[in-house]
């Protein structure tokens, strides 16, 4: 199964190469795809070939051929392609003490459909630590976040302080305080003047990957 940016980059070197004989240049595939660097095309070529659906002709440029269509997949994994969006993940999120948060805007993750809504914008965070498994957050997971700089008093949000340091707690506010309450009595709340925090996004789902 593909996701979205994977299929969309397929399609298109599917129909050029039909017409041109020649695969395009990764600008051109830049473009076609709506990618900001060239090292996300790099990293989407590399899925293709890794999942047999084209193969890069060694020492030509320019050169790779098509080896799978969609033709020969499931209808099953048609169906399940069209149920799953492609977003950004962003470095790690602590679940425990507060971590600096470190963008890769290069990296993205697959998440089913019914974890967003088309009229938000969505990232995912690595989540490390222990303080939230009340909740159902584990070390390893990862935690889907709704853009916002406001969350509603008692939700889970990723909070971003003005150390440039991001954590996963309850938010609520009281007093002009913003206090950062664990799911794990082994951790001790946290409070910060609104001033020196930032909401990031709230909670909406979590992804859990096993071996």
């Amino acid at each position: 199964m593909l996701t979205r940016k994977q299929k969309e980059l397929f399609d298109y070197l599917c129909d050029y190469i039909s017409l041109n004989s020649i695969s395009p240049s990764f600008e051109e595939m830049k473009e076609a795809v709506n990618l900001k660097s060239k090292s996300g095309i790099h990293r989407l070529i590399t899925s293709l070939e890794q999942r047999g659906f084209i193969k890069r002709l060694k020492h030509k440029a320019r050169a790779m051929e098509i080896t799978k269509t969609f033709s020969n997949l499931a209808n099953k994994n048609d169906l399940n392609q069209q149920n799953n969006y492609e977003i950004p993940l962003l470095g790690s999120i602590a679940a425990g003490n507060p971590i600096e948060a470190i963008e890769n805007p290069n990296e993205f993750i697959n998440v089913p459909s019914s974890f967003i809504s088309p009229n938000n914008q969505y990232f995912g965070l690595k989540v490390n630590g222990l303080s939230m498994i009340d909740k159902g957050i584990f070390d390893g997971d990862i935690a889907i976040i709704k853009k916002s700089n406001t969350v509603l008093d008692g939700k889970i949000a990723a909070v971003l302080t003005n150390e440039n340091e991001i954590t996963l707690k309850i938010v609520k506010i009281i007093n002009n305080k913003i206090h950062l309450i664990p799911a794990n009595t082994s951790y001790s709340e946290k409070i910060f003047n609104i001033q020196d925090v930032q909401i990031q996004g709230s909670l909406t789902g979590i992804i859990r990957k096993y071996n």
